[in-house]
């Protein structure tokens, strides 16, 4: 059991590491080129310096960059107010008007930012406290913030759907096109717990701040600020769909669309401009820092044999193939609660792959599957980051009542799970059809 000893070894070194509150690129530079040095020498670093230039070189990781920028551009305009007040009309006056607007703006929002923690962050400053001032549930209004960010991940374009597609060999635009239909699912569920919720005790939901009559003009307008938006989102998933572009073709014309509504909504200034690629560029450098060291995890992995005998070991257990899926699950569920979510994938994924291949799982059902499963560590007390964004933005909100409001939401995505690993065709139908 050497491979298990060196497996053990890397993994407590990250987590050491990371627990000391270090970025997550600088553990991973820390273990590689320690391990490089011990198994391999002088002679290994060229490993490295190729795991670099690789992942550089990769067109798959292009989309990364680019979709960062379309949205800090959109949310650094401010161009997300105009479409947050046309939700808010064309929901109309119903009781518990703004949990369906929060639901159906943090949908639109994650497909545009792809980040949970940026998605909470954002509501959290926005929507929670024109909430809180019209009587609304803090708690339930911090559940739906909740529930809306963690479909960020999910629906497209997802910066953790390309990370897997790149890093377990996937189709990219399969992965991001597979998490369309179980969105929708999950936000169909946590409209259906606010409306069961508000049904069953209506003071969650003042009827007086439903009913304001407020002139916020006619559906029609709503509808025509919307389109740019729209058409944003077409230029992003729509020319995927349709096979006229890349991934990587798409997140440009998205980043074109992006500043072109900008302009349009008279929200553009070249300051806007230069702090949306500043940020940009910051958070793309690191994210592609982090990416080339997994990929030099994996061939480290690789190198010792330990990958091999992992595979050998599973298949020699005789359990069978949804067993096995339940076991693999249960690790990102647990460790996602206390590290990132981006460095769990990147240490996961290379142990997971040829996991996959010998157990027969089909590819794009069991990475969409995972990457629910990383989201839900995101929002699972007592350390989920999306948890902690949410505070921080919304201070009149405390963090144990944050935590309450995240246990409806780890049943909505559990439940969703569940169906998704029982139904498969849900994930893998839209994409074999496109």
């Amino acid at each position: 059991m050497e491979w298990a000893l060196i497996l053990l070894t890397f993994f407590s070194a990250l987590l050491l590491l990371m627990l000391t509150g270090i970025n997550v690129f600088v553990a991973f530079l820390t273990v590689n080129l320690t391990a490089t040095a011990l198994l391999i020498g002088e002679r290994g670093f060229g490993l490295f310096v190729n795991s670099v230039t690789d992942s550089v070189s990769n067109g798959g990781y292009a989309t990364i960059p680019l979709f960062i920028l379309m949205g800090e551009i959109l949310f650094r305009s401010g161009s997300v107010d105009v479409l947050f007040d046309s939700v808010d009309r064309l929901v109309g006056r119903v009781r518990g008007r703004l949990y369906a607007v929060v639901i159906v703006i943090a949908t639109i929002f994650g497909a545009l930012s792809g980040t949970a923690v940026a998605v909470s962050a954002m509501l959290g400053r926005s929507a929670m406290p024109t909430m809180e001032a019209r009587g609304y549930s803090p708690r339930l209004s911090a559940t739906v913030i909740l529930a809306g960010a963690s479909l960020a991940p999910i629906i497209p374009p997802s910066l953790l759907a390309i990370i897997i597609g790149s890093l377990a060999d996937v189709s990219i635009a399969g992965l991001l096109i597979a998490g369309i239909i179980p969105g929708i699912i999950i936000s169909i569920m946590t409209g259906a717990y606010v409306t069961t919720s508000v049904m069953r005790n209506p003071e969650l939901a003042p009827p007086h701040s439903d009913n304001d009559e407020k002139d916020r003009g006619s559906a029609l307008g709503a509808v025509l600020r919307m389109m740019p938006f729209m058409f944003i989102i077409f230029m992003v998933m729509g020319m995927i769909m349709l096979g006229i572009a890349t991934p990587g073709e798409s997140a440009a014309t998205g980043v074109v669309g992006s500043v072109l509504v900008a302009i349009l909504y008279k929200r553009a200034s070249a300051q806007m401009l230069i702090s949306a690629l500043a940020s940009a560029t910051r958070l793309s450098v690191m994210i592609m820092v982090i990416v080339a060291s997994s990929t030099l995890f994996s061939q480290l992995v690789a190198f010792t044999g330990a990958s091999r005998a992992l595979v050998a070991w599973a298949t020699d257990l005789g359990l069978s193939p949804m067993v096995m899926f339940f076991i693999l699950m249960a690790l990102p569920l647990v460790l996602c609660m206390f590290i990132d979510q981006i460095a769990f994938l990147l240490m996961a994924v290379p142990l997971y792959e040829p996991l996959v291949s010998a157990l027969g799982y089909d590819p794009i059902w069991f990475w969409t599957i995972f990457l629910i499963n990383l989201t839900v560590g995101g929002v699972t007390p007592p350390f989920g980051y999306t948890l902690f964004a949410l505070s921080a933005a919304a201070p009149n909100i405390s963090v144990g009542q944050v935590f309450r409001a995240s246990y409806p939401v780890l049943v909505i995505f559990l439940l969703a799970m569940l169906l998704l690993t029982f139904v498969p065709g849900i994930v893998t139908w839209l994409p074999s059809v496109i």
